[in-house]
């Protein structure tokens, strides 16, 4: 059975991965499954930079096929911030609540028709031997004044999708994996993988 191997040490994206992967004849592993894989400071400008560089790292060093998502929230009245930062807006050792609180604080009496905000997905698929895929997606939004919802991660709280009314905290799996900037550039890597495999 062909493997691949996701190029992510985070848990929470790694389940929202598996989950979108499912039905697709592999094994699914992680860096986890390779004691001795350091991987690459995210350094990169933009989400595919990094995402293309973690996952040519992990394929070079497995030899097997790696796949790395690099995501994060625009801000428009923050001119794009958190952007490539979002994981560690609030410093190095953050966490999903400082980074919440943080861009609320930044947010503070901004009016809400001025909190307009975007995920950004990009998602590498690098090949050993081959090349690398990018695909990249986004899903627009509203940044709310106040935590709503308990599942999801990151600022999911925080992210209301207007269509639906509800943030992705407030959403099942089912309903944000089908309009997220992941879901639908995982869908997007499904296709991919059937070529591929």
């Amino acid at each position: 059975m062909k493997k691949i191997v996701l190029a992510t040490g985070n848990r929470d994206k790694f389940i929202e991965i598996k989950e979108l992967l499912t039905g697709l004849p592999v094994e699914i592993l992680t860096i986890s499954n390779y004691p001795g894989l350091e991987m690459p400071e995210e350094d990169q400008p933009d989400f595919a930079g990094n995402a293309a560089k973690k996952a040519e790292t992990v394929a070079k060093f497995t030899g097997e096929i790696a796949l790395a998502d690099d995501s994060g929230l625009e801000v428009e009245a923050l001119g794009g911030r958190p952007g490539v930062l979002s994981a560690r807006y609030s410093g190095k050792e953050a966490d999903y609540k400082a980074n919440n609180f943080l861009l609320l604080k930044e947010l503070e009496g901004v009016p809400p028709e001025k909190r307009g905000a975007r995920f950004v997905c990009a998602i590498a698929v690098s090949v050993p031997g081959d090349r690398t895929y990018i695909i990249e997606e986004s899903c627009p939004g509203i940044i709310t004044d106040y935590l709503r919802g308990e599942d999801g991660f990151g600022y999911d709280p925080l992210f209301l999708y207007e269509p639906a009314g509800k943030t992705f905290a407030e959403m099942s799996s089912i309903e944000k994996n089908r309009v997220s900037h992941r879901g639908l550039a995982l869908k997007s890597v499904l296709k991919l993988f059937e070529e591929l495999l």
